[in-house]
């Protein structure tokens, strides 16, 4: 086996094993199974919540919203274009479309209805998974992945990669500090954008290291 082939196995096999995890996620939420996890976790955040930590946390949600995402994907799109890098481009857009059809899908699909909010007002959608953090793990990762490419040093790479994950996962924190998902939600929307990025990553059409 080629260590190209041997890549993509593993791709596949991460791709299939988050796809599982979140299948058995949805299947235990609808028996009721983690209520009182997900009610210890909210709880158990709350508890540390402040004015100056609500301000943060609002602020970093937006950068988890559809609209900023959108946004910053058009950017990224014609800064790949507009730089020869159009395989890096199309890459980025098959991601984000592609997250937009899982997260409306799932959550018309799986209907579970949002927990009360400790700060503002829920949105009028369903809560399961949770489209932040689905469309921040999509775009920010692909990001890091496309803009790593184009840089040989392992410095620069681990910078760009450090920086995406730790916007990833603050994105996710700041919707369980405002109350307006599950832990689980946004686990669950993790674990879609892993097994569709790395479906992706495995799949013959694969982005390789050099798009």
């Amino acid at each position: 086996m080629s260590r190209e082939a041997g890549a993509r196995w593993a791709l596949l096999a991460c791709a299939s094993a988050c796809l599982g995890l979140f299948v058995w996620l949805a299947m235990t939420i609808s028996s009721g199974a983690v209520g009182s996890f997900d009610e210890a976790v909210r709880s158990g955040i709350h508890r540390f919540s402040s004015a100056d930590l609500t301000r943060l946390a609002r602020g970093v949600s937006l950068l988890g919203s559809g609209a900023v995402i959108a946004s910053l994907s058009v950017i990224a799109f014609i800064g790949f274009y507009a730089t020869g890098r159009r395989r890096a481009a199309i890459a980025l857009a098959v991601v984000m479309a592609g997250a937009v059809v899982l997260e409306n899908a799932l959550k018309f699909v799986l209907h579970r209805p949002r927990p009360e909010p400790f700060f503002g007002t829920a949105p009028e959608t369903y809560s399961f998974p949770s489209g932040h953090a689905l469309f921040s793990a999509c775009f920010y990762a692909a990001l890091a992945w496309l803009l790593s490419a184009a840089f040989r040093n392992l410095g620069a790479r681990a910078v760009i990669w450090v920086i995406s994950l730790a916007l990833i996962a603050a994105i996710g924190l700041s919707r369980l500090y405002l109350g307006i998902h599950y832990p689980t939600d946004v686990i669950a929307g993790y674990l879609v954008a892993a097994s569709w990025i790395t479906g992706l990553l495995a799949s013959p059409a694969g982005c390789n290291a050099d798009c």
